[in-house]
């Protein structure tokens, strides 16, 4: 796959004085655990950033100086294999925070799946906040335990599941981050395409795009009109994705 990594948006600065003030998921992320003084003062060192369709974020191995907040939209995560291949390696959708780094550069790409909005920091200034606000980075620090926990649960599921396991398994997590967010449970939006989600699961194309009919033929789902699907019976779901 040829992926251009020089390619950039010049994303326009959404011209709100206090984006907290009008954060729909500040409750789900790093901002939650602070005040109104704490909020504005993290406003202030905030800037908002829009992305269209397929707009690189960020680029593994670029300089690790900036830290996002997703407050809007869907964000693919992926690796580049050395063959030129891409890697899935996770989606971040509203209140999920990215840029986190080991090192001084990013391990990995993200990209907008559809249109995005972030909050940008700059990692300096942050850092900043993060040593007057101990409960900022305690914040943190269990938000970036939470990444490693659903890391090890991707290993898992890529390793151990059949084809239909997975995908359900996936359909339910997406489930179950609308509810997180305070949506129904069902039906899901799926933004993403076939080849994403084939390239998460460890998938053929064809494979993903089969057993989505076959769930359908067993009316395990239905596939709703602007890429919703509806989960009839989620505990029978369930039994599946466990391998029951």
């Amino acid at each position: 796959m040829d992926v251009n990594l020089n390619r950039r948006p010049v994303p326009k600065p959404d011209m709100i004085s206090n984006p907290c003030a009008a954060c729909s998921v500040r409750d789900m992320s790093i901002c939650s655990v602070l005040n109104g003084d704490e909020l504005r003062e993290i406003a202030s060192i905030a800037t908002t950033l829009e992305f269209s369709p397929h707009d690189p974020i960020i680029d593994e191995g670029e300089p690790a100086e900036f830290l996002f907040n997703v407050t809007g939209g869907t964000v693919r995560l992926y690796k580049l294999l050395p063959d030129g291949r891409r890697q899935i390696t996770g989606f971040l959708c509203n209140g999920d925070f990215m840029g986190i780094a080991v090192n001084q550069n990013y391990a990995y790409s993200a990209e907008a799946v559809d249109r995005v909005k972030v909050c940008r920091f700059a990692r300096n200034r942050l850092e900043t906040l993060l040593d007057k606000y101990p409960h900022l980075e305690k914040r943190m620090l269990g938000m970036a335990s939470n990444e490693l926990i659903q890391a090890q649960d991707q290993m898992m599921m890529l390793g151990r599941k059949t084809a239909k396991e997975k995908i359900v398994t996936f359909l339910l997590s997406l489930s179950q981050r609308q509810v997180k967010v305070g949506g129904k449970a069902s039906p899901v939006a799926l933004p993403m395409s076939r080849t994403d989600i084939a390239d998460y699961l460890g998938l053929t194309t064809e494979t993903v795009s089969r057993t989505f009919s076959l769930l359908k033929r067993d009316h395990a789902i239905r596939i709703e009109e602007g890429g919703m699907i509806s989960l009839p019976d989620i505990d029978s779901l369930q039994q599946v994705a466990d391998g029951y």
